[in-house]
């Protein structure tokens, strides 16, 4: 099953490690890699502490993208989050991440789609960002599960330009598993 459902708000990318990334006017995904020019691109694991234990690992967080929803969420809690400040790659409006199934493909205006992988596991620099963000993107609920709000990885299925404005189609897989940090 697919649908046109979403949009591209923004796409943010940078050649070094850190926190908040400049949005761009476009990006371009690389099949098996991530986002060229991206610091976190690349075949094997590129985030610096994973890469320190295991560099051999595959990178399964090429891409990591967060609904434009959120900022909603955290403005009313007192925290100015704009595309690209949480390290995000691509911004999106108009489609439930969080609520997507692992193996879950988003295909893009130009014909390049990411497979999600996962959901973002949050560091503490969220709290240097603005203090107490963290709280507010990652807690316990009424009912004991641990929620995570900081969006999704994926990995590169199909290279592509991306830029904001784009349609967003999601190809939902056969069998629904449900994403977890990575």
């Amino acid at each position: 099953m697919s649908e046109t459902s979403g949009q591209v708000v923004a796409v943010a990318a940078d050649d070094a490690h850190r926190f908040s990334k400049p949005t761009r006017d476009s990006v371009t995904l690389v099949a098996g890699l991530g986002i060229a020019g991206d610091a976190h691109a690349g075949a094997t694991v590129q985030h610096l502490a994973p890469m320190a234990r295991h560099p051999e690992r595959q990178n399964v967080r090429q891409v990591h993208l967060i609904h434009e929803e959120l900022f909603e969420h955290t403005a009313a809690r007192g925290h100015s989050v704009n595309p690209g400040d949480l390290g995000e790659n691509i911004t999106t409006r108009g489609l439930d991440l969080l609520a997507m199934g692992r193996g879950t493909r988003l295909e893009f205006g130009s014909g390049a789609i990411v497979e999600l992988t996962g959901l973002r596991n949050p560091c503490a620099q969220i709290n240097g960002f603005s203090p107490g963000l963290m709280k507010e993107l990652i807690y316990v609920d009424e009912r004991g599960d641990t929620v995570r709000l900081v969006g999704v990885m994926s990995v590169v299925i199909n290279g592509g330009e991306v830029r904001a404005g784009d349609g967003i189609r999601v190809i939902v897989p056969d069998v629904h598993e449900p994403l977890l940090p990575v």
